[in-house]
């Protein structure tokens, strides 16, 4: 108990107890997972299962702080399994080198108590908070872009993810994309952290049901509840590749040059000729929207919304 000395003055040692005997699902190995992974781990956290199946590069450097330069190449679960075990042996790390997508959800988050949502899509995000409320498991689910981010707790007896942003945004960038500031995601993520341990000690007030916002360029931190948000009708819904049906209408809205098509049968179609000319699907079938992020499949599948026979789903390429 010396190890935990500091934290049982404040918590006890029931709430100890109940961190040694979690277990916790982390999508995403990246910025949001550096703090939340180390103080996870240093905070007692029994189990950890760890899913990303990228590698290191040098461009995650600045803000994953979980990595080193011998690091680099090496897949991102292993590299940081391994940190972690450094850290403290007895948070037993379970990396799983795959991506995350709407077929592999359930599997991935079987026997897991919570949910953190640290990847950086909010396709992912949404696959996860439809699981997340579908199974009754909590999600705790954050977001940075350039200077600017949140941390929240949603499901699990609160709205969902989709109660409180039913709509994208105009465009939805990505560190890759956008631009980050390091020591924001540090903050965020450690906000994630934060709400986990207090949801998995049971300490009050619970975290879910509460966003909390952090603005660096105003240098100020925001938040509200949303105990009461509706869950909304009609969710559009991500499907993986391997869920395509033979009679469903593939229509792919990236460019050649974003990646090959998702299977032969593929209509290819850039996101300014979505309109009610465009084939339907065969009997059956749906129209399956297709793109990177899944923010132009959205787009394109509220368009189409008033002219399609069938079904309407989105898939994201990653």
């Amino acid at each position: 108990m010396t190890r935990y000395a500091r934290q049982l003055a404040v918590i006890g040692p029931d709430a100890q107890n109940r961190l040694a005997r979690a277990r916790v699902l982390i999508v995403g190995a990246g910025g949001l997972a550096a703090p939340v992974l180390q103080y996870l781990a240093g905070a007692g956290v029994g189990r950890l299962r760890l899913v990303d199946p990228d590698i290191v590069e040098v461009t995650n450097l600045h803000r994953q702080t979980l990595f080193r330069i011998d690091d680099l190449g090496q897949a991102k679960v292993a590299a940081a399994a391994a940190c972690l075990d450094g850290l403290n042996p007895n948070c037993k790390v379970e990396p799983i080198e795959e991506r995350l997508d709407p077929a592999n959800v359930a599997t991935l988050a079987e026997g897991c108590d919570l949910i953190l949502d640290c990847a950086d899509s909010f396709a992912a995000s949404y696959v996860l908070s439809d699981h997340a409320l579908q199974s009754g498991v909590p999600l705790i689910s954050g977001s940075v872009i350039g200077r600017q981010g949140y941390a929240g707790g949603f499901c699990g007896g609160a709205p969902s993810l989709r109660a409180v942003f039913p709509d994208l945004p105009d465009r939805a960038g990505s560190c890759a994309t956008e631009g980050v500031i390091g020591s924001v995601v540090g903050v965020i993520g450690s906000l994630q952290a934060d709400m986990a341990l207090n949801w998995l000690a049971g300490l009050a007030p619970s975290p879910l049901g509460r966003i909390i916002s952090f603005d660096a360029g105003r240098q100020q931190f925001g938040g509200f509840g949303f105990a009461d948000a509706p869950e909304p009708m009609g969710r559009l819904r991500f499907i993986a590749p391997v869920d395509l049906r033979p009679a469903d209408l593939l229509i792919d809205l990236r460019a050649p040059e974003e990646g090959p098509p998702v299977r032969e049968a593929t209509l290819r179609c850039g996101p300014d000729r979505i309109g009610p000319d465009l084939p339907q699907p065969g009997p059956g079938g749906r129209t399956v929207l297709c793109c990177r992020s899944g923010l132009r499949a959205w787009r394109a599948a509220e368009k189409l919304a008033d002219t399609r026979a069938g079904t309407l789903v989105l898939l994201a390429t990653g």
